[in-house]
């Protein structure tokens, strides 16, 4: 026999689909021919070792091979996190508040648009473009304020209120900033007062009259020639200036000045005969222009406290050694203005003057000062209270 070939071509699919062809080509040379005449069997053949694959299932392609994505290696990532930024800046003086933001509102670099915020409804009165600023200036009582009364202020606060329109309604109906509301508030002391000028109430509640009767605390004392202590004794000789100090302890209340009337008597009772009203007619010190003496009211240096000084004397008649002085004190709003029911004046150098200043409201002292009798001290009412029976000796 000679040279022979063996060609296998497999087939496989469904009708009309090809799914691949194999051709074997295998050559040989002719077996060798035993003694006997018999052909030698052929040795067995080991067949070709061939990937496992799934079943062949006509009409069902098999699934296709997804190729190996390659393993990515771990990556460092950290989110950032927002940052806090100081974009808004408030000062609160004696009636307005004024208010600056940054156009950076948010510190991302968005500028936001002056027409898309607003204080309390009101918009931007200035903007600064080189700075990239927008100013707000509101009244206290303005731009929607809430004022809340605490036990020690006035709190007046307003919302600073920022809501971002689209870039455009149509094409680009996108923001890049988040809406954001703002609290400002002004803090005021209620028992202080906000501006450098004096404060002059117009007026006193009259709560607060009601208290200052109930609590002001008067003195009336004996003080030593240079009127910086409190005499310790009471004795004086004929030609001695008796040197007095009333006051009015003011603790929580507002400013107060004080006023005096007094009478002096023989006895602890200031309804006894004889007597001598030598401060009478509402704040008119008469000693002076009667006697030719040296009484008078000290100039006044604080309104809470008033000096004055009386000459020595006794009573002609009823003379027991001892004089006793009893006064009434009255305080008032010192922010009040005086007039003529509360002074305190004497004759000086031929003329009355006021120990405040008030020279204009002493020519009264003259005749009658008020609707009030001038002898009449039980009359006296209002913030007026006694301080009875401070006696001195004559020796």
């Amino acid at each position: 026999m000679g040279w022979w070939s063996v060609a296998v071509l497999l087939w496989g699919g469904v009708v009309g689909v090809c799914m691949g062809a194999v051709l074997l080509d295998v050559k040989g040379v002719p077996a060798p021919v035993p003694a006997s005449g018999q052909p030698l069997p052929r040795p067995a053949m080991k067949p070709p070792q061939v990937p496992a694959s799934p079943p062949f299932v006509p009409g069902v392609l098999p699934p296709p091979q997804m190729p190996v994505e390659p393993t990515s290696p771990p990556v460092q990532f950290q989110l950032r996190e927002p940052v806090s930024v100081s974009s808004v800046a408030a000062t609160c003086d004696e009636n307005m508040v004024h208010v600056q933001v940054k156009k950076d509102l948010f510190g991302s670099g968005e500028l936001i648009q002056a027409s898309d915020i607003s204080l309390g409804g009101c918009g931007v009165t200035g903007e600064d473009s080189v700075a990239q600023l927008l100013y707000f200036q509101s009244y206290l009582q303005a731009c929607g304020s809430q004022v809340v009364m605490t036990n020690d202020s006035l709190v007046y606060s307003f919302s600073l209120t920022y809501l971002p329109r689209a870039i455009s309604d149509t094409s680009a109906p996108i923001v890049r900033t988040s809406g954001a509301v703002i609290r400002i508030e002004c803090h005021y002391l209620r028992l202080h007062n906000v501006s450098s000028n004096a404060l002059q109430p117009a007026w006193i509640p009259y709560a607060a009259t009601k208290t200052a009767e109930e609590l002001l605390v008067f003195s009336l004392k004996l003080m030593t020639d240079d009127w910086k202590f409190e005499r310790p004794s009471n004795v004086y000789y004929m030609g001695d200036l008796i040197h007095f100090e009333a006051s009015v302890k003011q603790y929580n209340h507002v400013p107060l000045r004080v006023f005096v009337v007094c009478v002096v008597t023989a006895v602890p009772d200031a309804a006894a005969a004889p007597s001598y009203l030598f401060i009478q007619n509402h704040g008119c010190l008469v000693d002076s222009k009667l006697t030719g003496s040296s009484s008078r009211f000290l100039p006044r240096t604080q309104d809470f406290k008033l000096q004055f000084q009386l000459e020595a004397f006794r009573f002609q008649q009823g003379d027991t050694g001892s004089l006793f002085i009893t006064c009434l004190l009255k305080a008032t709003a010192a922010a009040s203005p005086t007039d003529a029911e509360h002074k305190a004046c004497s004759f000086v150098g031929h003329k009355w003057a006021g120990a405040g200043g008030e020279d204009q409201l002493c020519s009264c002292c003259d005749g009658s000062c008020g609707s009030r009798k001038a002898r009449d001290l039980t009359s006296v009412s209002g913030m007026w209270t006694w301080h009875p029976f401070l006696s001195f000796c004559l020796c």
